[in-house]
């Protein structure tokens, strides 16, 4: 056994999970910050580049949901709802994997364009996963309630941002005049873009779910 792998059992439990949860969250923040570098860059290659590194914090990002779950497995009292860590976890990495699968695509589908929308989308992901790498901070402490509500109506702010953008870019899709194959190519990514904010909504319901719980 490696000598952190010694110390993080013995470890307090609560600061076990505290900080595989925050590695988890800024390994999130920093795949969407590069995400929205990807997302502004309009040259194929560089993008190429930068994806390989997005997939890079995906694996490492699967490997820190992974330990996660070990913990929980051989944990016999967890300091929150374990379903709740569990949930918290899984979505950190459902956020991550949409971010990584429309970068594949802006690649796969050779789309070397910088469209403002997908730049807009970018900044709306970036700006929904800081709220979630604070609120996930301080959920340990519910003296941090009136903060991590906050964040969380930030996040459904965002998200109804992102709807109205969705919304908007597809209209504009199909009354532009572009060719049915790249319609089609830029809704595949819109589409994912959308589901990334939804799945970043969807986690605000786990972290009001913990609050309400340890009231």
């Amino acid at each position: 056994m490696k000598a952190d792998s010694v110390i993080r059992w013995f470890m307090p439990k609560e600061e076990r999970f505290h900080e595989l949860i925050a590695k988890d969250a800024q390994q999130l923040l920093a795949a969407a910050r590069l995400f929205a570098e990807i997302a502004t860059s309009a040259n194929l290659e560089e993008r190429r580049v930068k994806v390989v590194r997005l997939k890079a914090i995906e694996h490492e990002g699967d490997q820190v949901t992974r330990q996660i779950f070990e913990a929980l497995n051989s944990t016999f009292i967890t300091p929150l709802d374990r379903e709740d860590i569990r949930s918290l976890a899984s979505d950190m990495d459902d956020v991550l994997d949409y971010l990584e699968g429309v970068a594949q695509y802006l690649v796969l589908f050779k789309l070397s364009e910088s469209p403002e929308a997908l730049t807009q989308f970018a900044g709306i992901l970036v700006a929904m996963v800081e709220e979630i790498e604070r609120a996930t901070g301080l959920v340990w402490d519910l003296a941090n309630e009136k903060k991590i509500q906050a964040s969380i109506v930030r996040i459904s702010e965002l998200e109804n941002q992102a709807d109205a953008l969705y919304n908007t870019v597809i209209a504009d899709l199909f009354t532009d005049g572009r060719n049915p194959i790249e319609i089609m190519k830029w809704k595949v990514v819109y589409d994912g873009l959308e589901d990334a904010c939804d799945q970043c909504k969807d986690l605000t319901h786990v972290i009001g779910n913990i609050v309400i719980k340890n009231a």
